[in-house]
């Protein structure tokens, strides 16, 4: 007889909400959620309208050149490149992180 594995504890009502926004975006056609901080959303929205194209089209983009890492962790790298660049104060990237497109 397969064994039940135990029950995830109930969130504390005391416990402080998250600070993380979920949102949907369509990457190459396909409906998935994006785990983001709200500043790291504004930056997005921020890039693709300076870059005169949709969200959903930046995401697409940076899931193109993200290699091994998740999605989540190739938009935070993709904005802090982003901004780096136009501080331009670029460093070393990170083994496999995209640059900026």
């Amino acid at each position: 007889m397969a064994s039940v594995p135990p029950r995830r504890q109930p969130r504390r009502r005391g416990s402080p909400p998250s600070s993380l926004t979920i949102r949907n975006v369509v990457v190459a056609g396909h409906r998935t959620s994006v785990r983001l901080e709200a500043v790291m959303w504004d930056a997005l929205r921020d890039i693709a309208r300076g870059r005169d194209m949709a969200v959903n089209d930046l995401v697409t983009e940076i899931e193109r050149h993200r290699g091994a890492l998740s999605l989540t962790a190739a938009i935070r790298v993709y904005i802090v490149d982003f901004y780096r660049t136009a501080a331009g104060t670029i460093a070393a990237p990170a083994v496999g992180a995209p640059r900026p497109i």
